[in-house]
């Protein structure tokens, strides 16, 4: 299976006039998967934590929005299997892996899911980021490459760049572009050094990432490819709000 990093938007993407049919392209063009692993900004959780494993509720973990974003429902199936290979694949001696198995999905797995599988007949798994340390985050990647071959299709859900309270105008500010055109043409260049230290290499890294777990997602995906980034395309570029919605397909 092919390794995706996905911009997931917020619940008003579902309104959007572009970007929905192109994440359901997306979807369309993908082998089908056996079931899908998502890694998403909005879980960070110590030690890796492994959520329900059966349909439960979705966690809402957004505010102001109109009433009818919180009706939104996606009634994925559980992969209890996935969560038990998950679990062997990341525990070692000193490196516990828990368990919360009430713990539903948020907004950055359902949202560009609900576009890119609507039937929700795949079964999901959401783990969470236990650091946002992109070495940290690669080794996990790397440990749950193997799962592809599985035909399971690993996720990594953020934001290409993200940051709410400098959007003060419409249209695309300055960060905003330079950070997407850096980013663009590191993983053409295959330069994980550089990634790695996006914070300090890159134009505007630490406006266009105030704080870092939008962009940490990217590193459990680079991981999992087991290649180099340079073998990845960007499936959907572009700007939604002022924020990069750059998404890429290793594999």
């Amino acid at each position: 299976m092919p390794v995706l990093y996905l911009s997931h938007g917020a619940p008003p993407l579902a309104d959007d006039p572009v970007w929905p049919g192109e994440l359901a392209a997306w979807s369309a063009s993908l082998p089908r998967p056996t079931a899908i692993l998502v890694v998403s900004a909005h879980w960070e959780e110590a030690p890796l934590a492994v959520g329900a494993t059966r349909s439960v509720p979705l966690v809402y973990d957004f505010w102001g929005f109109p009433e009818r974003y919180y009706r939104v429902r996606y009634e994925a199936p559980g992969a209890p299997g996935l969560a038990e290979s998950v679990r062997g694949l990341l525990r070692t001696p000193g490196t516990p892996v828990q368990d919360v198995p009430d713990r539903g999905l948020d907004h950055g797995a359902y949202v560009p899911l609900v576009e890119m599988f609507p039937g929700a007949d795949v079964p999901v798994l959401q783990v969470s980021m236990p650091s946002l340390d992109p070495r940290r985050l690669l080794e996990i990647g790397r440990r749950l490459a193997s799962l592809r071959d599985e035909g399971v299709l690993i996720v990594g859900s953020g934001f290409f760049t993200h940051n709410l309270a400098a959007l003060r105008h419409a249209g695309v500010p300055g960060w905003s572009a330079e950070f997407d055109d850096w980013g663009r043409r590191a993983l053409a260049a295959g330069d994980v050094d550089a990634l790695l230290d996006f914070e300090r290499k890159a134009p505007a890294g630490r406006l266009a990432h105030p704080r870092t777990e939008h962009f940490a997602p990217l590193f459990v995906t680079l991981g999992a490819s087991e290649g180099d980034p340079s073998s990845g395309r960007s499936v959907i570029d572009g700007f939604w709000r002022g924020l990069a919605k750059r998404s890429i397909q290793f594999g």
